[in-house]
């Protein structure tokens, strides 16, 4: 075996890219990376009945978007079903498997009476000796391996230490179904080693897997990989996850408008510690990650935590690239399509020029959306609840008499907005924020907002007074009473 670092990524295309696989995915990407290593991805798809290429398209996506780049082409499991056949006949040649003529009535009464005492082992060995020259024609045969009957089988797992499994209660494992296709048990080893994986690192719920798979190892005489078995990721309440806790495919927590740096980075934390670090660079988790400080226990989601480092992350990023984030995701944003539709060369710089103020409050990218509508939205703008409350007819006469003022900034600047509004407020004897209020309900249709000032030098000059004079009432002549 190579002296290179080889792991892999080996999904079952029934169903979405789900958070626990992602992270699975992630354990194995950083490991290989950190390490000048390989890291491979092979679609499990020999349940025929359940294997969807939309699943396959959806395993890709997802991976493509967390930024977990594979090396090679993907290998399909199925397509190398020769090749696993041929590993059987091979262990069946060298006397380490044979063929089981038990008919399903046979298997269930073993089944049964083996339930009935207690025994973990279902399949009594019944064709285990038996002279195979002697078949059943009325029955097609499995390919069983002859496992060891006595002894141990032991596993040194990164993750969850020294395992051991007495053999006498492991059964003789099917390798080849009677209809000749390879078992989900023996098509793994043949993979893993044909692909050169040195390292399997995936969930504990196939830590069981684990003792049968290093049975094949040695019944064909290879030597068995690293592995480490990662405990499952749990709900807030300890349950195992579901997706009333967000189990849920990684297109979802796209379209919720989570940054792919920000999923790696709580992914990473889910099950693995570093110190007290909580942020990392995807240069510090490659560096930094380790099988040995992976911990035993589950980890729990806690999409609170999600939102609060991905409101970092968007914080800390550059606005343009903010924005050319923003509009590769718009497709699968809930509220994406409006300005999908209205994106121009104009509404980007607005949008880049409006971010430093946005992005404050966001901690997603639908957040963000959402706060920066008022940059596109028509004219007269629709005002929510809250803003419209905002309206009295007090309001918009101050409305009416500060615009005024405002008609007579040039340049027009934020600075320029500010001294003009505050000079307004302190000549009309009004607090900053009685004049403030109005005016962010008449500018974004909202009661909070990016600063006042910078919304008044984001939308422009002409803009502004627009929308201003859409809410306001006129200021009145002298000698005459204000109308609108």
């Amino acid at each position: 075996m190579s002296d290179q670092i080889v792991t892999r990524f080996a999904p079952s295309p029934t169903g979405f890219l789900h958070i626990g696989g992602a992270r699975t995915a992630l354990f194995n990407w950083l490991y290989a990376r950190g390490r000048g290593g390989k890291f491979l991805l092979r679609i499990e798809d020999t349940d025929r009945a359940r294997s969807t290429d939309a699943a396959i398209a959806a395993i890709f996506d997802g991976l493509a978007w967390l930024g977990l780049e594979w090396d090679g082409e993907p290998v399909h499991q199925f397509s190398r079903a020769e090749r696993h056949r041929e590993v059987a006949e091979q262990l069946l040649a060298a006397g380490k498997a044979y063929y089981c003529y038990a008919s399903p009535e046979e298997l269930t009464a073993m089944r049964e009476q083996a339930r009935a005492e207690g025994r973990s082992k279902l399949y009594n060995g019944l064709w285990r000796d038996r002279d195979p020259s002697y078949p059943r024609p009325d029955i097609k045969p499995v390919i069983r391996l002859k496992a060891p009957l006595t002894g141990e089988t032991v596993i040194e797992d990164q993750v969850q230490g020294r395992v051991t499994w007495q053999n006498e209660n492991l059964d003789d494992l099917v390798l080849l179904r009677s209809d000749g296709t390879p078992t989900y048990m023996l098509a793994v080893v043949v993979d893993d080693r044909d692909m050169g994986v040195t390292h399997i690192i995936r969930g504990d719920d196939h830590l069981t897997n684990a003792a049968r798979q290093k049975q094949i190892y040695e019944a064909l005489g290879w030597s068995v990989p690293v592995m480490a078995h990662i405990p499952l990721i749990h709900g807030p309440d300890g349950a195992k996850l579901s997706k009333r806790h967000g189990a849920l495919g990684v297109e979802a927590y796209r379209a919720m408008g989570y940054l792919p740096a920000a999923m790696r980075n709580y992914l990473v934390r889910l099950g693995w510690a570093h110190g007290d670090q909580e942020i990392f660079s995807t240069e510090e988790m490659i560096a930094a990650f380790d099988l040995a400080a992976i911990g035993r226990a589950p980890a729990r989601l806690d999409l609170a935590k999600l939102d609060s480092i991905n409101g970092h992350y968007i914080r800390q990023m550059a606005d343009a690239d903010l924005i050319a984030e923003i509009e590769r995701v718009l497709p699968y944003l809930p509220n994406g399509g409006e300005l999908a539709a209205r994106m121009t060369p104009a509404l980007r710089t607005r949008l880049i020029a409006a971010m430093p103020g946005l992005k404050e409050r966001a901690k997603t990218l639908v957040e963000l959306v959402e706060s920066a509508r008022y940059l596109y939205a028509d004219r007269p703008l629709a005002l929510d609840d809250k803003a419209a409350s905002q309206m009295t007819p007090e309001a918009r006469n101050l409305l009416g008499r500060v615009s005024r003022d405002l008609a007579m900034v040039d340049p027009w600047s934020a600075e320029a907005a500010e001294a003009a509004v505050r000079a307004y407020a302190e000549r009309s004897g009004v607090k900053l924020g009685a004049v403030a209020q109005p005016l962010r309900a008449a500018l974004t249709g909202r009661t909070t907002s990016p600063g006042i000032f910078d919304v008044l030098a984001v939308l422009g000059k002409a803009e502004s007074l627009a929308r201003i004079a859409d809410q306001a009432v006129a200021p009145a002549e002298p000698g005459r009473s204000a109308v609108r």
